[in-house]
């Protein structure tokens, strides 16, 4: 028997050729993307303006992919929630809200596991486990906006997996909660983040949206970089960076690289002059990241003075560089750290 259709999986004019071959009127597939997309509803009795016979018809065919709420954890400031979602293979995703003056951002996954092996990162220690669908990335969002009872204002594509791994179920997930019938997150409120699959960044780049594109970093050199994000192995450092050129050309859109700073590794002023040479002249911002500390891989971050020297000589050198704001520090931080911990007690 195949499996029904997930209604969060499908775009609007997916969903209004599924209401044409049920035989509904064409504006039902709007009042199906309201329940499914903006309020968030668990099951099909809750839509209340569809006619009875039509919701027993679609609830044959479909299903709409609810995720549960498996753990939470709240950091003591109140500013960031983690999240674990079970979804309904019983494989768990983790989702962060974070709290800012700007508005609520949410950071999801889309993978459960992951293949780059990149050692920093906890979420590829056990490989990748399966992709997830439009319709699941979609559903952390609108739990998390549920559950908080805030509107999710940003939306960061940073949590466990590789969203480029994932293309398009990544690319519908950013079109549905962009567009009108969705949450309507504005794209310039998108980051999507990469460890460096260069054909598909050429490729995003072809789709022409306004989002940001994240690279991780991490280093300034091609033998340091294999080490720390293998597949540089694949696709070094010089391809890299010209498809970053290559797409703020294109996009007319800054790229955002993500460097986190490990102790005694990657942290000192002969790496951040390093990183703004290969830099210099691009439309980028540098995000130095303190890492979060994960006992597998044995990192550790650099002390506060460290950082902000490694900072100081980015900008010295005509590189824009921020340092990211430390949140929930006391929670399960890196990605993939509360699903390990949660999924082996069980």
């Amino acid at each position: 028997m195949a499996l029904k259709i997930n209604l969060r999986d499908l775009t609007m004019p997916e969903l209004a050729v599924l209401c044409q071959e049920l035989g509904v009127e064409q504006y039902r597939a709007r009042q199906i993307a309201s329940w499914i997309f903006l309020k968030g509803a668990k099951s099909f009795d809750e839509m209340s303006n569809l006619p009875q016979d039509f919701r027993r018809r679609l609830a044959a065919i479909a299903r709409l992919g609810h995720l549960n709420i498996l753990a939470r954890q709240v950091a003591r400031a109140g500013d960031t929630i983690k999240y674990l979602f079970e979804m309904e293979d019983g494989q768990a995703v983790e989702s962060v809200l974070m709290k800012h003056s700007y508005g609520n951002s949410v950071c999801v996954s889309t993978q459960v596991g992951c293949r780059m092996g990149c050692r920093l990162c906890a979420s590829g220690l056990e490989g990748l486990v399966r992709n997830l669908s439009p319709g699941e990335i979609y559903g952390q969002v609108i739990g998390i906006q549920k559950d908080n009872g805030e509107r999710v204002s940003h939306v960061v594509v940073m949590g466990s997996g590789e969203p480029l791994d994932n293309y398009e179920a990544t690319l519908t997930f950013i079109k549905n909660v962009t567009a009108p019938y969705g949450l309507n997150i504005g794209q310039r409120h998108v980051t999507v983040s990469t460890c460096g699959l260069v054909p598909r960044i050429r490729d995003l780049a072809g789709e022409k949206l306004a989002i940001t594109l994240a690279v991780s970093l991490h280093a300034p050199e091609d033998h340091l970089r294999n080490a720390l994000v293998p597949i540089n192995n694949k696709y070094p450092l010089h391809e890299l960076l010209a498809s970053c050129r290559d797409y703020a050309v294109q996009t007319g859109r800054r790229v955002t690289f993500e460097y986190a700073l490990i102790a005694g590794l990657n942290d000192s002023r002969e790496h951040a002059v390093k990183l703004g040479r290969i830099l210099a002249g691009m439309m980028c911002h540098v995000n130095v990241i303190p890492v979060n500390p994960v006992p597998e891989r044995s990192v550790r971050p650099p002390s506060r003075q460290q950082v902000e020297s490694f900072q100081n000589t980015l900008e010295a050198m005509g590189v824009n560089a921020t340092i990211r704001r430390g949140l929930g520090g006391d929670i399960d931080a890196a990605c993939g750290q509360l699903r390990r911990r949660v999924m082996n007690c069980q």
